[in-house]
């Protein structure tokens, strides 16, 4: 079973940048796609970010169109982890964020289809 750990959330100002990332276990990791999802208090799940495993053909990367230009999301294969890197936060961007993983479905996009979840990590920006 993957398990999933994130870390590198934090307070920043507006026109900032956060790094996080995700740690997962697990021999098969390599194989799924790796999301990054954030929620606020009242409001579901946003998929934010996706990046394909080697079990699906081509590196496909998938954004939310909100975080295009600002956010990147990569993957190292060798040391298990998945990263997000967050340049110039807006207020907008603030929640927790979440990695997620056990997923091979074309839609990287689909909350639905990723099988495991890290317990969340804060990201506050503040204006």
């Amino acid at each position: 079973q993957v398990q999933l750990v994130e870390s590198g959330g934090g307070l920043v100002q507006a026109g900032g940048s956060l790094r996080l990332s995700c740690a997962a276990s697990g021999r098969t990791f390599s194989r799924y796609t790796m999301g990054w999802f954030r929620q606020t208090p009242g409001k579901e799940r946003e998929f934010v970010a996706a990046i394909s495993g080697s079990g699906v053909s081509g590196l496909n990367k998938d954004y939310v169109d909100s975080v295009k230009g600002r956010f990147t999301i990569s993957r190292d294969y060798d040391k298990n982890m998945s990263y997000l890197q967050m340049n110039n936060l807006k207020p907008e961007d603030t929640a927790v964020y979440y990695c997620a993983g056990c997923m091979s479905d074309s839609n990287l996009s689909d909350r639905s289809k990723y099988g495991c979840w890290g317990q969340g990590t804060q990201v506050t920006v503040s204006s």
